[in-house]
């Protein structure tokens, strides 16, 4: 059994699709059409650049989807692949909006202007250069948090996401992560600042939840096609209802990927396709579980090589 699983933010570079834009009319179609909805050329953007515009939250987030989206649909309906004989279809953050458009919950239109408008609110929620995140390396959630909360008179520190096992990331303030990283350190625990502008999936969102809180509440979700496996949560979940509440609570709370992975493997998942630009979640499932099959596929020659039934 295998299933289908969406990248989320840091998998994006410039020139990502490129040739499956050049090669397939149904590619390109997407494309034009997140054109006129997105109201700017987000296809030049992410076939051009410049990478520090790519970069920036609000374009980064609909630019992975439409790369992610584009490649479902050519594997499905140009190569023949019955991708919803998937067991789970899961993402990372904003790729639980991919795996949502994937499944039918939510319309590709849709999607691209939820996630625009996610982007800038989730940028704009702490001032710019206030808040960041931290990748911990070599540690547990358990061990982190325990140096969080013994400490919590002297930072305001999250776990945003457990990663794979040894990869959290941490987000707050640019102080208080300068204050946890001295104390990391003291506990011989490495960590690294991580290239974003603002600490996401953590209390400091909260101006962000107000704003996503509206635009999903009018958004109209469906019964999704497969059962999708929640971040918030860790549970496969099929009632559009349900969905709309997690997506919802997404914005402040941890991305539980590494116990989304594990609750897949232990429901019978043998295989994992992710979806999307990038490498990103097939590394981390091999930190999880060594023995586990995992195929990116971001390519006409990967999708040539996909095999559900072995």
């Amino acid at each position: 059994m295998f299933s289908v699983i969406f990248p989320g933010q840091g998998s994006q570079s410039v020139g990502m699709a490129r040739d499956l834009y050049n090669n397939f009319n149904r590619v390109k179609d997407l494309f034009n059409i997140a054109d006129e909805t997105l109201n700017f050329s987000i296809t030049k953007l992410i076939l051009e650049g410049p990478p520090e515009k790519l970069n920036e939250t609000e374009n980064t987030q609909p630019a992975i989807f439409l790369v992610s989206f584009s490649i479902f649909q050519l594997i499905k309906k140009d190569f023949g692949i019955d991708l919803n004989k998937a067991l789970y279809f899961a993402g990372h953050s904003l790729g639980e909006y991919t795996a949502l458009a994937c499944a039918e919950v939510l319309s590709f239109s849709e999607t691209l202007k939820l996630l625009k408008i996610r982007g800038k609110s989730m940028q704009e929620a702490v001032p710019k250069g206030k808040g960041g995140m931290l990748a911990v390396l070599g540690s547990s959630p358990d061990q982190i948090e325990k140096i969080i909360n013994e400490n919590e008179k002297k930072y305001e520190c999250y776990i945003a996401n457990d990663n794979s096992n040894g990869q959290q990331v941490v987000s707050g303030k640019l102080n208080d992560l300068d204050s946890l990283m001295t104390d990391l350190k003291r506990n011989n625990i490495k960590s690294i600042k991580l290239p974003v502008s603002a600490p996401f999936h953590c209390k400091l969102m909260s101006n962000a939840t107000k704003v996503m809180q509206n635009e999903i509440q009018k958004s109209d979700f469906k019964n999704p096609t497969n059962t999708l496996v929640s971040n918030v949560t860790n549970e496969g979940i099929k009632d559009s209802f349900l969905l709309k509440e997690l997506l919802i609570k997404q914005i402040e709370s941890r991305v539980r990927w590494r116990e989304n992975v594990n609750l897949m493997i232990a429901n019978g998942t043998e295989k994992f396709l992710e979806i999307g630009p990038g490498k990103v979640l097939s590394g981390l499932i091999k930190r999880i579980d060594k023995s586990i099959v995992t195929s990116s596929i971001n390519s006409d020659e990967d999708i040539k090589k996909i095999n559900i039934y072995d």
